[in-house]
């Protein structure tokens, strides 16, 4: 039943007459369009003790018509609940309006905590404010104010917001420890709840943070959409402004409230390590909380960061950051062979200027020494040259690198080393040392005047139990010696005497390999000159090479000249009344190489020869078992005669070039075109390297190799059997030809004939 306001006495004949006419509270109402107000009871629920601590006030418009028409009617929606956000049925809720009449079906609270009422000015056409509120169990809610204005206004769909506290009282504060729910509730034209619209919560992305972080959401069944709002940062300040918007059957509605935010000023605690000090290699835990005032602060996960000197030195490990869990942050911290008290660092970044840290000190006990190690040499190659023998890529210092470990293999710093050595033919340096940060002792050893091996034997000064050797590192020459300068070739016979092989592709490559007196490969860098009287060989920076692990090589190309002046160039091969020295070879076709280096004092040498051979089979010799003689074929085809019916004929035949060199390396020599005889073989069946008869390329006497008319050409035997049916019925003619065909498929062919004869 709704009154205007009075006295008490007359309230309660109101109640009197409200409980008698239960089903027609808007017949029994007051009138006179005086303020009316319902009565309620208590705002608890019998036999409950929950209190009430929320009730919220929503109208569907903020203006009705002073008209007073039926279907112009405002329509009061209330929600109660309690102090843990939970609706409450079976409330009673008292209306109370500073004009107009308020007329409700029901005045307790639904299984939803809903009451709805209706406010109409029937009686009263003044132009004015309606301010109402509603009251359950003692709570009241913030006014609503409802304008009256003239004529019938036109039925629209709207929308309210409402800002509320952690227990549901209407508030526009808000800070990290006091969050703020908007509530926003769509109503239809008819002032009905609208479901399942979707509201879209919008504020100053540096003040506020929302939940759902997108800032939407549905509204329920009473057309209801809440979003949780936080500040944006522990310092974000100031005053801001949510709006909230959605659509009603293709109508936009919105609505918007003012709120101020504050900072939260936060700390951390004291550091806290259990235990307090550990072992080397042992393990503490640390934890630290996040303080709002001297409260743990909860409200929101926070990143603590963590760091310690042992850990920058890659010495023990720890997490870098961790999150809160329950306002408190935890982590492990690891020593890995620090050996030195640490001080662990804690840091907050809330956001503000200065970021607030904390530390706290941590006792490691150091580690103990467990082995020496023998790290390395150098020379790498561990080799050094007696004294007086150093020069270019020759040292006649050693340098030895050990490392003190701990039991886990760490490197341990300040650590006294001894050296001693049993050789007496080379000088420690020095003695004794410490390690440095990486846990390593450098110490130089020098040559004597004697070629020996010799190992250091690193001692730990605090307990001489604990000792390493080094490798061998051997004391030579280091010097290059003649008897130890070879020189070779890929391939001494290559196709060139009418090809250039060209810039890309060598004809064939020169080696050179150098060692000391005692065997060992030169150190790295020795230079080697090549020259060369035909052809050319090096390369367009340099005709020479430098030697790694004691040997290098250069190109030879074929190109001009090709012919040459005896001894030209000049080289320390043809030059001079040292020991090996000779002339070049004048042959025609072959190049002499000359390989040399020198230290300025003794020069060495080495000197080969290679073939520019020719591309056809100019000279081809014959010779067999029953003509010792050989016969130089002329292309005409050669007749071998007669053999049996069942035997094979077998001959040789000596392949040379233009000049009576040999073939090129590679060259295929076939038996081609068979008529009346099997092609049995050839061997070899190619020209294999062939080499100047002496190792220089020269001929002691100054003839030999040097007379043209001696040929240097390859030898094969070619096989050639009988095709005769047995028994033999009659004898046979037979032809075929052996065809030379070298890498350049330049091809020669010789013809011969043979008769097979029967029995």
């Amino acid at each position: 039943m709704f009154t205007t306001e009075s006295s008490m006495m007359k309230k309660m004949k109101q109640w009197l007459a409200l409980s008698l006419c239960a089903g027609l509270l808007a017949a029994c109402g007051g009138g006179g369009g005086n303020p009316g107000s319902t009565n309620g009871g208590t705002g608890t629920t019998p036999g409950s003790t929950a209190k009430v601590t929320s009730v919220v006030l929503v109208s569907s418009a903020d203006t009705i018509a002073s008209s007073g028409a039926d279907g112009t009617e405002v329509t009061l929606t209330v929600v109660v609940k309690d102090a843990n956000n939970n609706v409450m049925a079976d409330q009673t809720v008292d209306f109370k309006a500073s004009s107009g009449a308020i007329a409700a079906a029901t005045r307790t609270t639904d299984a939803s905590g809903t009451v709805t009422a209706k406010l109409n000015t029937k009686g009263d056409s003044a132009l004015r404010t309606i301010t109402i509120t509603a009251t359950a169990g003692g709570v009241t809610s913030a006014e609503k104010k409802i304008q009256v204005v003239a004529g019938t206004p036109v039925q629209a769909p709207s929308m309210s917001l409402a800002l509320l506290s952690s227990s549901g009282a209407a508030s526009n504060s808000l800070s990290s420890v006091a969050p703020l729910t908007a509530r926003a509730t769509v109503r239809d034209k008819d002032g009905k709840p609208v479901p399942n619209a979707l509201v879209t919560f919008v504020a100053s992305s540096s003040l506020v943070a929302f939940s759902p972080s997108a800032g939407t959401t549905l509204t329920d069944a009473n057309g209801v959409a809440d979003a949780t709002m936080r500040p944006a940062s522990l310092v974000a300040s100031g005053a801001g402004t949510v709006t909230v918007s959605s659509s009603v059957d293709g109508a936009a509605v919105s609505a918007a409230a003012n709120f101020t935010v504050g900072a939260t000023d936060v700390a951390l605690s004291a550091l806290r390590l259990s235990p307090g000090s550990i072992g080397a290699y042992g393990s503490t835990v640390i934890s630290v909380d996040v303080l709002a005032g001297a409260v743990k602060y909860t409200e929101q996960q926070m990143n603590i960061s963590f760091s310690s000197a042992c850990v920058t030195a890659g010495k023990a490990t720890l997490a870098s950051s961790a999150p809160t869990s329950n306002g408190t942050a935890q982590v492990v911290f690891r020593d890995q062979g620090c050996g030195n008290n640490d001080v662990i660092t804690a840091t907050l970044n809330s956001g503000s200027s200065t970021p607030k840290s904390v530390t706290a000190n941590l006792a490691i006990a150091s580690p103990a020494a467990a082995s020496i190690q023998f790290v390395g040499a150098t020379p790498v190659n561990q080799s050094i040259v007696i004294k007086g023998k150093g020069g270019f890529g020759r040292t006649e210092t050693a340098t030895l690198t050990f490392r003190v470990v701990d039991i886990f293999g760490k490197p341990l710093a300040a650590q006294l080393v001894n050296f001693t050595t049993a050789s007496p033919d080379v000088t420690i340096n020095k003695t004794s040392d410490s390690t440095d940060a990486n846990g390593d002792v450098i110490m130089t050893v020098n040559s004597g005047t004697k070629a020996t091996s010799f190992r250091v034997q690193a001692t730990l000064a605090s307990n001489p139990s604990v000792s390493t050797l080094s490798d061998s590192i051997v004391v030579t020459t280091g010097a290059a010696v003649q008897q130890a300068f070879s020189l070779s070739v890929g391939s001494p016979n290559v196709e060139g005497w009418t090809f250039d092989s060209g810039p890309v592709t060598p004809a064939t490559s020169v080696s050179i390999m150098v060692a000391d007196g005692f065997g060992n490969p030169v150190p790295d860098g020795l230079p080697v000159v090549f020259q060369s009287n035909l052809a050319s060989v090096g390369s367009s920076s340099k005709g020479a090479c430098n030697t790694v692990n004691g040997g290098c090589s250069v190109d030879f190309r074929t190109q001009n000249p090709r012919t040459a002046p005896a001894n030209t160039p000049a080289t320390p091969c043809n030059t001079g009344s040292a020991a090996g020295v000779s002339n070049d070879s004048t042959r025609t076709g072959l190049a002499s190489i000359c390989a040399s280096t020198t230290d300025g004092v003794t020069t060495l040498f080495s000197k080969i020869g290679i073939f520019l051979s020719g591309s056809f089979a100019d000279n081809v010799w014959f010779a067999d078992t029953a003509s010792p003689t050989p016969v130089r074929l002329t292309g005409a085809e050669y007749d071998l005669g007669t053999v049996g019916a069942n035997d094979s004929r077998v001959f040789t035949l000596q392949i040379n070039d233009i000049n009576n060199n040999p073939m090129p390396a590679g060259t295929r020599v076939d038996i081609s075109n068979p008529v009346n005889a099997a092609a049995t073989g050839v061997s070899p069946s190619t020209v294999q390297n062939v080499f100047a008869h002496i190792a220089s390329g020269d001929a002691s006497s100054g003839t030999g190799i040097d007379n043209n008319s001696i040929r240097q050409g390859s030898f094969h035997t070619v096989t050639v059997g009988s095709v005769q049916p047995k028994p033999c019925l009659t004898a046979l003619n037979a032809t075929f030809n052996v065809t030379i065909t070298t890498p350049r498929n330049n091809v020669t062919s010789y013809p011969f004939k043979l008769r097979f004869s029967c029995p």
